[in-house]
């Protein structure tokens, strides 16, 4: 069976080791020239770390984490004003097996667990995509033309693929309120492997750094609140103008954040986008199904948009193994053992949203942390994986 997988983040290169080993030949179109660098920490939770014990990568993606010890919010003149060793914002409760790691060593990672057998296209993209009976007639923008048994959307929320197959972004694309920028700067501040929070009011949410990479260097984020739509904001905009957008946003801003923005300007990882989900009725049509975030976005905010994209890789590439490459019964298959998985997981995203919110407005000691911790990983663990 001939598989083409747009996109080589996570979910893409995750679901091409599954194919490979069951005997498919597996071919990986990325739009970037090379594997993408710079992006947000992530976190692999839950049945997502079976995923990767399985595939022989789970040591190799702890000895990459980020190994936070905690976490301290502060003021605007730089005063401590909470601080803890049992959790991070970004990471959740230290104590769980879970592993926090950078979004780019994850994807080095996991392209590198696949071999030489699957096929990388870079600098490349699917440009026209034609379904037949028996095959998909896929045109790159290379202009290059191939046929396929089958085709996998794993390009993100943006996924061009899937506008190819099931039409326009805004018909499943669900705003959250607010856009996220990240960038990486040095790690001038001496962090040891910590992450500090500088809470705003008024819309931005103020900014927060953690040492990464041993300590090395730090990546920074910010975001704001916003009801203009993503295709306003986002649009055909350039990064530059996405930075001139985020320095506007915090030109109130105390602590380090003028100077972390100075580092904003020359870095050529930033990344800014809406925060925002994909909900769709359907993960699949035809011979073309949709992986991670092109079908089920939980976004940033859920936490959970890593562990859904290799929980679903693992399910996906499963299911066609099961029906003996009957994509029909497969694809059915697939939606149907993780569609209550990727709901429950979403809705994270609106619980975690309530949560910042208070955090922000208080000192980070927030009634009802306990409530929400149970509840988030009670969410997180909810799905136990099948044999294949």
């Amino acid at each position: 069976m001939r598989v083409l997988i747009s996109g080589a983040s996570i979910g893409g290169p995750a679901l091409a080791y599954w194919l490979d080993r069951y005997g498919c030949q597996v071919t990986v179109v990325e739009r970037a020239a090379r594997l993408r660098p710079g992006g947000q920490a992530i976190d692999v939770r839950g049945s997502a770390l079976e995923v990767c014990e399985r595939m022989g990568v789970l040591a190799e993606i702890r000895a990459h984490s980020t190994g936070l010890r905690g976490m301290s919010t502060v003021d605007d003149n730089g005063k401590e004003l909470f601080s803890t060793t049992e959790r991070t914002v970004s990471g959740g409760q230290l104590d769980r097996p879970d592993v926090e790691i950078l979004r780019d060593d994850l994807a080095t990672i996991l392209v590198g667990a696949g071999g030489k057998n699957i096929e990388y296209l870079f600098d490349d993209s699917i440009a026209a995509l034609a379904q037949g009976p028996d095959e998909v007639a896929i045109t790159f923008h290379s202009g290059v033309s191939r046929t396929f048994d089958l085709v996998v959307a794993a390009d993100g929320v943006h996924s061009s693929t899937r506008g190819l197959v099931f039409g326009p972004e805004e018909t499943f694309l669900r705003p959250l309120g607010s856009y996220l920028a990240v960038w990486t700067v040095p790690n001038y501040l001496g962090l040891d492997r910590w992450q500090v929070v500088y809470p705003m009011t008024g819309g931005a949410w103020g900014g927060m750094v953690m040492s990464v990479r041993d300590n090395t260097e730090a990546r920074v984020y910010v975001g704001f609140d916003s009801d203009e739509p993503p295709a306003h904001v986002l649009g055909n905009r350039t990064s530059s103008e996405h930075k001139r957008l985020v320095a506007e946003r915090y030109a109130g801003a105390r602590w380090e954040m003028p100077r972390l923005l100075e580092y904003m300007w020359g870095a050529p990882d930033f990344h800014f986008d809406a925060v925002a989900q994909i909900h769709m009725d359907t993960w699949s049509r035809g011979r073309v199904a949709l992986l991670g975030d092109a079908g089920y976005c939980g976004s940033p905010a859920s936490g959970q948009g890593t562990s859904m994209a290799l929980i679903g890789a693992y399910v996906l590439a499963g299911e066609l193994k099961a029906a003996g490459g009957d994509h029909t019964t497969a694809f059915a298959a697939y939606q149907r053992e993780l569609r209550d998985f990727v709901t429950t997981n979403q809705e994270l995203a609106l619980v975690n949203q309530e949560r910042m919110a208070a955090e922000v407005a208080g000192d980070g000691t927030e009634p009802g942390q306990d409530e929400y911790t149970e509840d988030f990983y009670k969410r997180v663990d909810s799905l136990a994986l099948k044999d294949y």
